[in-house]
């Protein structure tokens, strides 16, 4: 099997009135059709951190994920992962999302000047990788892990399965 990444060029601004659980499912839907092609599955998924109802992005600057560690610090906060999954043969689709809730322990000025200066906060949901540096702060996972990093597995497998496809198959050693 072969795979390929194509990075979706969408506006992935937030509507007038829409949740983050409906947010993350549009998202995703929305990059997988416009990756969608003839013969060919198509993955897509849209991940976001949510504390006190707000969305919090990837950080514009060093100032603005220090500003995010601060508000995440010693708090717990939500994951939310939209995925979705097009059959480019029959067109058929299906998707879904995971939610998970992550708490962040204590972080001193000190730490969290040290993890922006890492340059690992910059490109992620709410300025921290948890499968990175990251995960030195992270007290408590209550979910699935695999959502924190940006892909629910579990999830993924299930609209595979929806779709009449075993992953397990894509996955034999010896395979392409």
């Amino acid at each position: 099997m072969h795979f390929s990444v194509r990075p979706a060029d969408l506006d992935e601004s937030l509507l007038p009135g829409e949740s983050p659980d409906l947010h993350v499912q549009r998202l995703a839907q929305e990059k997988a059709r416009a990756g969608a092609a003839a013969g060919e599955w198509v993955l897509a998924a849209d991940t976001v951190v949510v504390i006190d109802g707000e969305i919090l992005g990837k950080p514009g600057d060093a100032d603005e994920a220090r500003a995010m560690l601060e508000r995440l610090a010693r708090r717990r906060h939500t994951v939310l992962s939209g995925v979705a999954l097009i059959d480019g043969n029959t067109g058929r689709s299906a998707h879904g999302m995971a939610r998970t809730e992550v708490r962040i322990g204590a972080m001193t000025t000190a730490e969290i000047a040290w993890y922006v200066a890492t340059g690992e906060p910059m490109d992620k949901a709410g300025a921290y990788a948890i499968q990175g540096l990251g995960a030195l702060f992270v007290e408590e996972v209550e979910g699935n892990y695999t959502n924190v990093v940006g892909l629910p597995i579990p999830l993924t497998r299930s609209l595979f399965r929806d779709l009449g496809l075993d992953l397990r198959e894509l996955c034999q050693p010896g395979g392409d």
